[in-house]
């Protein structure tokens, strides 16, 4: 473009479809300021506009927010006489609508002598966006032709305001239904959380396409179904000619991450490089997601260095995952890459810089990463003073570790004080285990967890009379520990169970194998108990 302009500025008298073709390029550039300033320089020079000149000025003007050049525009528009143009109109009515000034859209739309379906679906839309969905409504109904957009803008509206029953009436009115219409339904099912009805379309779908299938796999991940993502994406692959895309790759490697599916995720890394999706930063941000949850750790490195282009989720993602597997020293090497490459860290970066600290004791480092968040303009968040909680706490430094819980901006969670109660087990502190115990109960009241963590430290410290009566006291709470629960990898499936479980088709197997097990560890001529002794000798 700046050649162009060059060329342009040489020019002696250029006319209105010089002008067009330079709106143009700004345009497809995202040039708008450059679009908004040129267009004052030819009114300037009254070289006359076309029709074809205002609707990419008044786009520009909406991109830009601009309503005082807009209206000036608008202006210009009507002292050319282009007022009743359906396309000038119809852009006139989107940026006013995109500005919230539905009344200005409306007497545009009011003043058209011509009005298109498009004229009516960009007025519908505009009310839509305003949060005015009577209007729309009412519109909607005078149009006089609907084509399958405007019903699907429509009752899209509606699903954007929860409204799924409104919504659901009108898409069994539409005289003709597209795949676009069932994947609206679908997604607004999936989005406002009803998980039944979302099964239900899905399964009523005439036809279906990789959105479709996305819709689903995503409804499965909001609410944490994440064996019902894995199941639904070999279910797309086995039952429907369709090629998963970068979402439906993400969503699916993110499953795998959450339930330790090492396995198939090495599985979806192949099937995302041969489907052309191996340079995809979203897909190769998820895969070090996943490598580094699953704990390969070094799979997660290879491919995060292998990254043609990094973006912050990406340095967030390694940094992130080289703290949780204590390769601390690693990860601060690759936050100072980071901005040697000139990215911007956030608040997420900063958490995980202090679990890298954390994790190696290094307090005076960590509390000057702490301090240095001021630099980038980031105001310190509960999850950044509970780091730097945990950094004092895990050191050994409870009194300068309480400080920080007393004089943080906001009240200390449960969880720093959970991190307060593990570390005082840690340095046999009992006093700072009864403070932080006494506020676990106020914010999570019963909780058997806490009492237990104290039980611990009561035993530890020898305190037998105390600890007897702790137990009593633990009796008397509500709430009872969740059952224990293993997941395992078999045959690219996960398979979660718990104690006693015996949900599983091959129970009765499962049972008589661990039983086999058993008779053949009580038929050794040694004790298990006997081994372990001599390894320890």
């Amino acid at each position: 473009m700046r050649y162009g302009r060059c060329m342009f500025d040489q020019m002696l008298d250029p006319n209105d479809v010089t002008y067009n073709v330079m709106f143009k390029g700004y345009n497809n550039n995202g040039q708008y300021k450059d679009v908004v300033s040129l267009f004052g320089k030819m009114v300037e020079l009254d070289v006359k506009p076309s029709c074809y000149t205002f609707p990419m000025v008044l786009k520009s003007c909406g991109k830009l927010s601009a309503l005082r050049e807009g209206q000036q525009v608008h202006s210009v528009v009507t002292k050319n006489g282009f007022r009743t143009n359906p396309y000038v109109g119809n852009t006139l009515i989107e940026m006013y609508s995109g500005a919230g000034k539905c009344g200005k859209a409306y007497k545009v739309f009011d003043e058209m002598s011509l009005r298109n379906i498009v004229a009516w679906t960009t007025m519908i839309s505009g009310f839509i966006m305003c949060g005015q969905m009577v209007a729309a409504r009412r519109l909607f109904d005078l149009t006089p032709e609907k084509d399958v957009v405007l019903w699907n803008i429509l009752i899209s509206g509606y699903i954007e305001m929860g409204n799924m029953e409104i919504a659901y009436s009108l898409f069994k009115e539409m005289p003709h239904k597209d795949i676009m219409s069932w994947n609206t339904m679908l997604s607004g099912y999936a989005n406002n959380g009803q998980i039944e009805a979302c099964e239900k379309l899905f399964n009523e779908m005439p036809m279906r396409n990789v959105f479709s299938w996305n819709g689903l796999i995503s409804a499965y991940a909001h609410i944490s179904r994440f064996f019902d993502v894995l199941t639904t994406f070999q279910r797309m692959l086995s039952e429907a000619d369709v090629r998963a895309n970068d979402a439906t790759l993400v969503t699916v490697i993110s499953a795998c991450a959450r339930l330790g599916a090492l396995d198939l995720g090495r599985w979806l890394h192949v099937y995302a490089q041969r489907t052309g999706y191996g340079e995809n930063i979203y897909v190769e941000n998820a895969l070090v997601d996943m490598y580094a949850k699953c704990g390969e750790i070094e799979s997660a490195i290879y491919v995060f260095k292998g990254m043609v282009k990094k973006d912050l989720i990406s340095w967030n993602t390694m940094i992130g995952g080289l703290a949780m597997h204590g390769h601390a020293l690693d990860a601060l090497t690759v936050f100072d890459e980071m901005k040697d490459a000139g990215v911007q860290p956030d608040g997420v970066t900063f958490i995980a810089v202090l679990c890298a600290c954390t994790h190696m004791g290094l307090i005076d480092k960590g509390l000057a990463y702490f301090q240095s968040m001021a630099n980038y303009s980031i105001t310190p968040e509960i999850e950044h003073y509970g780091c730097l909680v945990d950094l004092y706490a895990r050191a050994g430094s409870l009194c300068e570790a309480l400080n920080v819980v007393n004089t943080m901006p906001m009240m200390p969670d449960a969880v720093i004080w959970a991190s307060l109660l593990g570390a005082s087990r840690i340095h046999k502190n009992v006093e700072v285990a009864e403070l932080a115990l006494g506020r676990l109960n106020q914010l999570e009241p019963g909780n058997p967890a806490n009492y237990l963590m104290l039980s611990n430290i009561y035993g530890e410290a020898g305190e037998w009379e105390t600890l007897s009566k702790l137990k009593v006291a633990m009796k008397h709470t509500k709430f009872r520990n969740a059952p224990g629960c293993s997941m395992i990898e078999v045959l690219d499936k996960v398979v979660e169970f718990h104690s006693l479980d015996e949900r599983h088709p091959l129970t009765e197997e499962i049972y008589i194998c661990l039983r086999g097990v058993n008779e053949i560890v009580q038929s050794l001529p040694y004790q298990l108990e006997d081994l372990d002794i001599q390894q320890e000798a």
